[in-house]
């Protein structure tokens, strides 16, 4: 489905190694300056809620093994076994932080009222304690979110991220966390990775008990980065094992998607034409991937492609996957790695249209149109969709996007030609 649109470039001479080592070299140097820093270890000891602020109840699900540290719950290392936790965070009040943002607390113990705090940690057992948190959280429409975090995670850090991707975006969904074994260490990227393969049955049963629970509705499967690898073998495993991907499985996102895509074509092929809807969020400034495809033979990685140039363009058309392209949008790290959660617009993008099943273009005028819309100088013809699209620049790509994209080029060029016939006396 989908060819690599770049020559792969020979390495034998050592400038091009030698250059390619001190960009390497730069690149981790920046990945260790956006780590966690000085960031207190133990931050899952409960301390405490304040006045004004929200509380996000997850359901934690992991293959880590659990750690001896208070505070730390879990560590990278691997367990035999799937575990599962109910953690319930708290978040600041609204005028106390910037959305997209996980505000960590400097100190211990934490200071609800302006930190993420946690609030309360409950192992649970599989069976009718599961099912009880289950049926004390579904909302009415019965959808499940299922998230899977990226490289060089702490086990703190995807909880703590998902419960803002969770808080910020107001999803109506039951908030479900998948973590692996990562050591949380730039230096360990082969670990991580095989880390995600070893956790990949553990998915793909999670996924099977979630879709085959009664009481669950529809499922929204959401992954980061190299989480994306797990989430996608879970789903190309299912669909060998099973035939198909289990029909509740209704949608995909994949956000920086640390794949390869020649891999990803044969996954997407294995899942047969029953598969999810997919959506990717890309951006060709993603200097973590950038590192990531220099490490893996140089072949494009699917969150760093260009989905408005060939061949890319037409393969994703055809295979039905819509892309949103957030190249110009402002990062909020120096790796422009997280923009899907901590750009404002974009989580409630997350929250108002794909977790909960819905194309970004299901209106008359959706939102991609919007861009194009402007994009043509035809700003006026959408009203008020102008403002949402200039300050908003996420172009987006699809099949229907790009039909109803054409037929407004269409349009705009007859609108020119009457209103210039119209202005000319014979």
């Amino acid at each position: 489905m989908l060819k690599r649109g770049l020559g792969v470039p020979s390495i034998a001479d050592a400038s091009l190694t030698a250059r390619m080592g001190r960009a390497l070299l730069c690149v981790g140097l920046m990945l260790s300056l956006s780590g966690c820093g000085g960031r207190p270890v133990g931050v899952l000891v409960p301390s405490g809620t304040a006045a004004g602020a929200s509380e996000v109840d997850l359901l934690v699900a992991t293959t880590r093994a659990q750690s001896e540290e208070p505070g730390v719950l879990f560590s990278g290392e691997r367990a035999p076994e799937l575990s599962l936790t109910e953690i319930v965070v708290s978040i600041p009040p609204e005028k106390n932080r910037k959305v997209g943002q996980v505000q960590w607390p400097k100190k211990l113990p934490a200071d609800p009222s302006r930190d993420f705090s946690t609030v309360s940690v409950k192992p649970l057992e599989p069976g009718p304690e599961t099912q009880a948190w289950l049926n004390g959280h579904l909302p009415k429409n019965r959808r499940v979110l299922i998230f899977v975090h990226g490289f060089n995670n702490r086990f703190e850090d995807a909880v703590y991220r998902y419960a803002q991707i969770v808080h910020d975006s107001g999803a109506d969904v039951a908030p479900v966390i998948f973590t692996w074994p990562s050591r949380a260490s730039i230096f360990d990227y082969n670990y991580d990775k095989e880390s995600t393969n070893y956790s990949r049955d553990a998915l793909e049963e999670l996924l099977q008990r979630a879709s085959k629970n009664p009481s669950v509705g529809e499922i929204t499967l959401m992954a980061h980065s190299m989480g994306s690898w797990v989430t996608v073998e879970a789903l190309r495993q299912m669909a060998i094992r099973d035939g198909r991907v289990a029909p509740k499985i209704t949608d995909v996102i994949l956000a920086s998607p640390d794949l390869d895509v020649d891999v990803f074509t044969k996954q997407m092929q294995a899942m047969g034409k029953s598969r999810p809807k997919f959506t990717l969020f890309v951006s060709r400034d993603d200097r973590a991937l950038t590192l990531s495809r220099r490490i893996s033979g140089n072949i494009d990685r699917l969150g760093q492609i260009d989905p408005s140039v060939e061949p890319y363009r037409s393969q994703l058309e055809r295979a039905g996957i819509t892309v949103l392209d957030l190249t110009a949008l402002k990062g909020g790290d120096r790796l422009n790695h997280g923009k899907f959660a901590e750009s404002p617009e974009v989580v409630q993008l997350l929250g108002n249209r794909l977790i909960a099943g819905q194309t970004v273009t299901d209106s008359d005028v959706g939102l991609g149109e919007r861009v194009g819309a402007v994009a043509l100088g035809t700003a006026q013809t959408v009203g008020s969709a102008a403002s949402v699209a200039v300050s908003t620049p996420i172009m987006i790509f699809d099949p229907r996007t790009r039909r109803n994209y054409d037929a407004q080029l269409r349009r705009f060029g007859q609108s020119v030609g009457n209103t210039v016939g119209s202005t000319v006396t014979p």
